[in-house]
């Protein structure tokens, strides 16, 4: 995965949502990270409907 830089900009608004906007890249990410460790690329999750042999 490419550096990603987070920058949290101070905007006066009610605090909240912070965490939220980043979580649809995770499960791309792990697969990807996955895919390059055990050379088996994986189509859904969760993870554990797999047998992974390193």
């Amino acid at each position: 995965m490419a550096r990603v830089h987070v920058k949290i900009i101070e905007s006066g608004a009610k605090m909240g949502g912070i965490g939220e906007p980043p979580l649809p890249a995770v499960p791309p990410a792990v697969a990807n990270a996955v895919s390059h460790l055990t050379g088996q690329r994986i189509r859904s999750m969760p993870l554990s409907h797999y047998t992974f042999k390193v």
